[in-house]
């Protein structure tokens, strides 16, 4: 059985014991988290969430992607601007669809 929810502004499709990583969630290692906008669950399709369907998650871990770097640079004006960005993230681990 496979769920399809939406966290972060993405949506994933994950089945039981599924590790996947979404955008930062607030908790620490070893929260349960529960999300109920699930788009379809099964055989069910929502309109646009199945009621009373939810997905149970395990945080396994919280980090950050390895560090990127823009540089911006105008030619003419004798203009750079260097910047880097790290996206936090957090790995989880797919316990139970209700």
């Amino acid at each position: 059985m496979f769920a399809i929810f939406e966290t972060g502004g993405k949506q994933y499709k994950v089945s039981v014991n599924d590790s996947f990583y979404a955008e930062k969630i607030e908790g620490k290692v070893g929260d349960k988290i529960t999300f109920d906008k699930v788009l379809m669950s099964g055989d069910k399709i929502g309109t646009p969430y199945v009621a009373g369907a939810s997905v149970v998650c395990e945080i396994v871990k919280q980090g950050k992607q390895p560090k990127i770097t823009i540089i911006k640079h105008i030619s003419q004006k004798h203009h750079t601007k260097k910047q880097g960005h790290r996206q936090p993230y957090t790995k989880l681990i797919v316990k139970e669809i209700k």
